[in-house]
């Protein structure tokens, strides 16, 4: 009986899930070899095991997580696999094994990375034209920049096309202050996919401080995709990219969420 799974998603080789998919497809199949899944509580966190017998990440690690919601959601996807094991189908153990084989090891430069996507920020950058869409942004992305500044006293400056713009040292600073909440592994890595697939470091704080919900943010990072697809007509290769990243922020955001402390 194999108790680990050497390798359960494609490897970080590609940032577009689509082609994770594609390249994830061209692997041999594996097998389904256990029948019983469950859970089990550590010294400080909870293991996922198979018939038993601890899961391995592909780094050989002991697939475990921090606490029982969020090894829950592994095994739940462990436990809906059927003959055949499905890699595409299981997101958040995906995301587990990355942040216990690679960002637990180079938190500091994840969360860098992070802080770095706040000083390019979606949210900063505004069209010239048309009016319409200038003022879309305005209403929908103003009131992020205002909360921001009001709640964590960042205050970022706007930029008209795609010249970039230096955001104030405060402003970064105190990003940098308001995101060091979110510094562990598993929580930095769930924050890094929605800032990857928004395009905003400033949303992913939104969202992890319950500000925004993760449906609103995705609404507002697609604001001038919508508006094109209005005029324009809807692209049917994009809009099928845009649901296999709504699997991956949406993986994320629910192992996030199972992250927070329970009131």
């Amino acid at each position: 009986m194999r108790d680990i799974l050497s390798d359960p998603g494609p490897e970080l080789s590609d940032a577009d899930p689509v082609r994770r998919a594609q390249i994830q497809m061209k692997k041999p199949q594996i097998k389904r070899f256990y029948t019983g899944v469950s859970t089990q509580p550590e010294a400080d966190c909870v293991s996922v095991r198979l018939d038993g017998r601890s899961v391995k990440t592909p780094a050989k690690k002991t697939l475990t997580l921090p606490n029982a919601a969020a090894a829950e959601l592994v095994a739940a996807e462990w436990r809906a696999q059927g003959e055949i094991i499905e890699p595409a189908t299981m997101p958040v153990t995906r995301l587990a094994n990355t942040a216990i084989d690679a960002i637990a090891d180079q938190a500091d430069d994840v969360f860098a990375d992070i802080v770095h996507y706040a000083g390019n920020d979606l949210l900063c950058y505004r069209a010239e034209t048309p009016q319409e869409l200038v003022d879309r942004q305005a209403q929908a992305w103003d009131p992020v920049l205002e909360w921001l500044a009001a709640t964590h006293g960042a205050r970022f400056i706007l930029a008209a096309g795609i010249v970039h713009q230096a955001q104030p040292d405060a402003a970064i600073a105190a990003f940098r202050h308001a995101l060091s909440r979110y510094a562990t592994p598993f929580q930095l890595a769930s924050l890094h996919v929605v800032t990857a697939m928004t395009g905003s470091a400033m949303l992913a704080l939104a969202f992890a401080d319950q500000h925004l919900s993760l449906d609103a943010i995705w609404q507002l990072a697609h604001l001038d995709e919508d508006w094109t697809d209005e005029h324009w007509g809807a692209d049917t290769e994009a809009q099928a990219r845009r649901v296999a990243r709504y699997r991956d922020i949406d993986a994320a955001a629910r192992l996030f969420n199972a992250l927070r402390p329970v009131k």
